[in-house]
């Protein structure tokens, strides 16, 4: 690499919200941060809406408000309040078989979520950090850096690669770092709905025979929504028109919120599991989707990435304030360490919940309405959902816990 090439401690690759989630949080620590992506930082700001919202858990709240961002969101997020879940019949009746219901006044203080629209999350990130556009061209090793090369012609050393560009992460596939997993014979619909009576900051989700059906609230009388279904019947609904859309929709939703519509268009994305070999290369770190992916029957993916994103910050951090080399190889086994049993204990929890829920054997069907019943009615399992949907499992970082690294 030519010694005009500009020395960077991290290049991230990648500026969706785990990617400048944490170049956020380490600039904010003093770190020199590049972050670059394919598309111009005009064109990631313009970007439409795309149907998704995110549930953020508390620890993820508490991490964006560390790092300078939530008051941007705040005024755009919307609390949720109370989950109301039910297993019901393969008919679509409407007619629960089970229920389940938690409420923010019954399991702690805070809010068990906040929604927020992935464009107004996005676009309040990317005013924190700038973003170059530009993609990785080439990447060698050198003595104690990466030498890189940009698709605009600019080089760079660094001391640590970050691969946050998503599922199908082309730093990742040139690292050479296997991905495994499968596909759900499942399609996810995503849109936004509005609604004839207030949420009131409640979720629902019921779980039909073809996947989970989800709303969760938004601000004002509307809700995303999440509709799991098999990809001819997913097919049919996207092609419907907002009619028979709105009359599919209805048999689904109860009355729990009034007469339910379509608001604006629909979105459709094809589900899968897939977990990266290795969360970790030669001077290489995976985050987000770029390590892992899940069925979205839980809501978690997000928070997944972004508890990377805290971990990775503070061992990068801890490293260089001890004059240690940020992309060595022990420090970058510190941060597999840390998130790689996570990562797999949710893939494994959400991949077992969809095929729980999606079981139409009798006996199966029995053993969840007796399970719902039971955590129903015992607190302490309450407890233990809710701190597990927190993100405040095990050792969390100190950005989880709404510290300053």
């Amino acid at each position: 690499m030519a010694a005009s090439a500009q020395l960077t401690d991290v290049l991230i690759v990648g500026a969706g919200p785990v990617g400048m989630t944490l170049a956020r949080a380490l600039t904010g620590a003093g770190v020199d941060v590049v972050v670059i992506d394919r598309q111009a930082p005009a064109e990631l700001t313009a970007l439409p809406y795309d149907g998704r919202a995110w549930a953020l858990a508390p620890a993820s709240r508490r991490a964006l408000q560390a790092i300078g961002v939530w008051p941007d969101l705040a005024a755009r997020a919307e609390a949720i309040q109370g989950m109301r879940i039910s297993d019901s019949d393969s008919d679509g009746d409407g007619d629960s078989q089970a229920f389940l219901s938690f409420d923010q006044t019954e399991l702690g203080s805070e809010p068990l979520a906040h929604m927020i629209e992935n464009r107004v999350l996005r676009r309040a990130l990317l005013r924190h950090h700038p973003v170059r556009a530009a993609s990785l061209s080439d990447c060698r090793p050198e003595a104690a850096t990466l030498g890189l090369e940009l698709s605009d012609g600019t080089r760079f050393r660094t001391r640590l690669l970050v691969a946050a560009d998503g599922r199908h992460s082309a730093t990742r596939e040139a690292a050479g770092i296997a991905l495994h997993g499968w596909r759900y014979d499942q399609v996810g619909i995503v849109c936004t709905v509005r609604h004839q009576k207030p949420h009131q900051g409640v979720a629902y989700e019921r779980f039909l025979s073809p996947g989970p059906f989800a709303m969760l609230p938004l601000k004002g009388r509307r809700s995303s929504l999440v509709w799991c279904e098999r990809p001819v019947t997913a097919a049919a609904l996207m092609a419907a028109d907002e009619d028979s859309f709105n009359a599919e929709l209805a048999a689904r939703c109860g009355d729990a919120v009034g007469s339910v519509e379509l608001c604006g268009r629909r979105w459709s994305y094809p589900l899968a599991l897939h977990l990266a070999e290795s969360y970790v290369g030669h001077r290489l770190a995976l985050v987000g989707d770029a390590a892992h992916g899940m069925h979205p029957v839980a809501g978690q993916g997000l928070n997944l990435g972004l508890r990377d994103a805290a971990a990775l910050a503070e061992v990068v951090v801890e490293a260089l304030r001890l004059g240690l080399d940020p992309g060595a190889a022990d420090v970058l086994a510190r941060y597999q360490t840390w998130r790689r049993f996570d990562g797999l204990l949710l893939l494994a929890i959400t991949d077992g919940l969809n095929r729980l829920f999606g079981a139409q054997v009798e006996p199966v069907r029995l053993a969840r309405r007796l399970g719902l019943a039971a955590v129903g009615r015992l607190p302490q399992l309450q407890r233990l959902f809710r701190h597990q949907a927190s993100g405040s499992m095990g050792e969390l970082p100190r950005l989880l816990r709404g510290a300053a690294l």
